[in-house]
């Protein structure tokens, strides 16, 4: 199996992308009243800079969401019917003209993708354990002016169109791409908690940065998408979304207007040939483990393992491993072509690395907001 990944520096407003050729959007924008992204908003519209000057937040926090609703705009149109748009976003608290106050960053967006038609779905809530239980906002132990910590973001989850994407009866590239069953019962879960470590970035790139985790993409793909499947990212910042794409095994595309974090990319692919196999051993671990631990054996044999699983519609589950990452394209439009090869119980097994599954997976950490 081969698929390709396209990282370009420009507008994703104006991506260029055929109507209705992706299958799948994860993205993480940059979120309207951090003041981490103030500049980036500022340099766009004037009104930005104006807002927060005369302490206007409300004004300013409109001004920045009404850049990313062309986004969003485009998000609609390049979606294939049935398609799933994914949209990771925190809220913001902030202090302007003597008032402390919070905005709401997810209602915002969620309400602009409504608008377009993009049916709202159950949401998750990523929890991301980055402050000390010490921390807080306001007056200490004084009440009533302390403030709750946000330690929170939100998993946004919208649908093009009433009815899910069709698939021909037993299609089998939908079957090789099921999950395990209890992958499907933690991943499908409204409460997700986990983190990753220090992304290894410049210092100058990495204030302008906000990776997160890739186990967040890697999961929402795995839950949205079958192989071969394109996913788009309109804000792909260092590629966090296009790395997990890759360890999917699905196409993607990527944009973003700053060069410096798409440049930094390819530093990120050393090794991903390890990588993935490792996670692919720790998933074919893990679901041994799960079985080993059960009072009763699964009732189905899988097809391509030495393992039973417990429904019918996992029998045909396949990993893919990649083999091989080649870069066809380089300038400001980057492409690279990676090869997938199976992993069956007939496939040689290579040494993993030995991090652990959060290095492998989830190198990325969240910036603080």
């Amino acid at each position: 199996m081969r698929t390709e990944h396209a990282l370009c520096v420009g507008d994703a407003a104006d991506s260029g992308l055929a109507d209705g050729s992706v299958d799948l959007v994860v993205t993480s924008p940059p979120y309207p009243m951090i003041e981490m992204w103030d500049d980036l908003f500022a340099a766009r519209d004037d009104a930005v800079a104006d807002a927060l000057d005369a302490g206007d937040g409300d004004a300013a926090f409109e001004a920045m969401h009404e850049q990313l609703d062309a986004v969003w705009d485009e998000v609609e149109r390049v979606l294939t019917p049935g398609g799933i748009a994914c949209v990771n976003v925190g809220d913001a608290t902030r202090s302007l003209d003597g008032s402390f106050r919070q905005y709401p960053n997810h209602a915002r967006i969620l309400t602009a993708l409504s608008e377009r038609g993009l049916i709202p779905l159950p949401d998750a809530v990523w929890r991301k354990p980055t402050n000390s239980l010490t921390k807080f906002m306001g007056s200490g132990t004084l009440p009533p002016n302390a403030y709750v910590t946000l330690e929170h973001e939100y998993v946004l989850i919208v649908r093009k169109g009433d009815r899910s994407r069709s698939f021909q009866p037993g299609d089998e590239t939908r079957y090789e791409s099921a999950f395990f069953w209890e992958e499907r019962n933690r991943w499908f879960s409204d409460l997700w908690d986990f983190t990753g470590t220090a992304q290894k970035l410049d210092s100058g790139t990495r204030e302008r940065s906000a990776a997160f985790p890739v186990e967040l993409p890697l999961r929402l793909i795995r839950m949205y998408s079958v192989y071969g499947d394109t996913v788009f990212d309109p804000f792909t910042g260092t590629g966090t979304t296009t790395l997990a794409a890759m360890l999917a095994g699905r196409d993607s595309v990527g944009y973003d207007l700053d060069a410096d974090l798409v440049n930094a990319f390819e530093d990120r692919i050393d090794g991903i040939e390890a990588r993935s196999r490792a996670e692919v051993e720790r998933r074919l671990d893990d679901h041994r483990s799960f079985v080993s631990e059960r009072d009763e054996r699964p009732g189905h044999e899988a097809e391509h393992y030495d393992f039973p699983v417990v429904t019918k519609q996992e029998r045909q589950i396949r990993l893919y491993a990649i083999s091989s990452v080649t870069k066809t394209r380089s300038g400001a439009d980057r492409q690279f072509t990676v090869t997938h090869e199976p992993i069956d119980e007939t496939t040689p097994t290579t040494p993993a690395p030995s991090e652990s599954n959060s290095d492998v997976v989830a190198e990325d950490a969240q910036t603080t907001d």
